[in-house]
């Protein structure tokens, strides 16, 4: 562990099939004002919105709602849901829905007592955060982004078509979070998929750096295994309780962010599918993985060791008789085949995106990397094999 770090998580967690009775016993620490954000209605549907009412109910509290947060929340949600902090003096947001109900509400915590512009001072700028926080609560119902037990906020800018993610501080990370797997059992595979990538995604973006001997990289391909394990059995059977909390579990894991420590760290992909998020609202887990394997491909040759290694420790491809390129490689075709046969989607045709986009996107990348930092032609190389894959 060569890079020093320091590492707080402040998020408390409650997993598994009676999680939610915890609810009401966090909720006597705040106030009696709750914003509930939620999505399209899909918490309905299952029951959940009934039980989280009732809960909220009984423990006497005044529930202003926030509803329709996108798979990829907009700065203008934000502004909406900071506008019904203010007027509601609302002393707690209880995000109940996937990563992306939870990331809008990390964004309205910090952007509702803001002064000047939160998008300008905190997603472009970086500046700390110095302003009155909002407490979050969240009840997770899609495994994937972490974001239950992290300070990562992605918004997307429709006005300036900017997709930026944030990492605040721990003092912006869930205070507490409730994981129940059988909320993600009536999730359609398309989506379940999507957030399997989403998962693998963060750890190699932290795993493909580096050249020293580091805990933290263990611990990555052990997960990866994990997940690779859990998702061959959920596509079978959704409804496995066992792969699906695992699943639920490596993701919050993923992105905690324990699996980044004393790592250089990578985020080239992220960074380009924010862009083709921006343009296309794709996914996020299905873009990932259309920019993963050019990307990884292009970048192959800068850390041929790390790429062999992931071949043997995560795919168990036998080296005997292969050159470290050759291994290196036929890691990054098991990675593919997998996706080909869980159905994660590798064309960004099959995303929305068209050909006008291309330039569009490579163009308002930013650039950051770890083995190799690319230039924004080879960003456009990398977009196009997408697009013709």
């Amino acid at each position: 562990m060569n890079l020093d770090f320091k590492y707080q998580n402040p998020t408390t967690i409650y997993f598994g099939k009676k999680s939610l009775d915890n609810l009401k016993k966090e909720l006597s620490n705040y106030g009696d004002n709750v914003l509930l954000a939620y999505g399209k209605g899909s918490i309905k549907k299952i029951g959940l919105y009934d039980e989280v009412i009732g809960i909220l109910k009984e423990a006497g509290k005044n529930v202003v709602e926030l509803t329709g947060i996108m798979a990829n929340p907009t700065y203008d949600k934000v502004q909406e849901g900071a506008e019904l902090v203010r007027a509601n003096d609302i002393d707690i947001i209880l995000a109940v829905g996937g990563g992306s109900v939870i990331d809008c509400a990390k964004g309205i915590s910090v952007a509702a007592y803001c002064a000047g512009d939160p998008w300008m001072k905190y997603w472009l700028q970086f500046q700390p955060v110095d302003n009155k926080i909002v407490p979050v609560g969240s009840i997770l119902t899609l495994a994937g982004t972490g974001s239950e037990m992290n300070g990562g906020s992605v918004i997307t800018n429709n006005a300036m078509k900017l997709k930026m993610g944030r990492v605040f501080p721990a003092k912006v990370n869930p205070k507490f979070s409730i994981l129940n797997p059988t909320y993600t059992f009536s999730l359609p595979k398309y989506q379940m998929v999507s957030g399997i990538f989403d998962m693998m995604s963060h750890l190699m973006e932290a795993y493909f750096s580096g050249e020293d001997d580091v805990t933290t990289d263990y611990l990555i391909e052990g997960t990866l295994r994990s997940i690779i394990h859990s998702a061959k059995i959920a596509v079978e059977n959704p409804e496995d309780y066992e792969a699906r909390s695992n699943l639920m579990w490596s993701a919050t894991l993923a992105m905690n962010p324990i699996m980044g420590l004393s790592k250089p760290q990578d985020w080239q992909v992220h960074m380009i599918e924010h862009q083709l998020g921006a343009y296309t609202d794709c996914a996020h887990g299905m873009g990932l993985a259309a920019v993963s394997l050019p990307y990884y491909r292009m970048v192959l040759p800068y850390g041929v060791e790390k790429f062999a290694r992931f071949a043997t420790q995560v795919w168990d491809i036998d080296p005997t008789g292969k050159s470290k390129e050759e291994l290196a490689n036929a890691g990054i075709d098991a990675l593919e085949a997998f996706c080909d046969a869980c159905g994660i989607v590798t064309n960004l045709k099959d995303l929305g995106t068209t050909e006008d986009m291309l330039q569009l996107i490579a163009d308002s990348t930013v650039i950051l990397g770890a083995y190799k930092k690319l230039t924004k032609e080879e960003v456009l190389e990398i977009l196009k094999t997408a697009y013709e894959a």
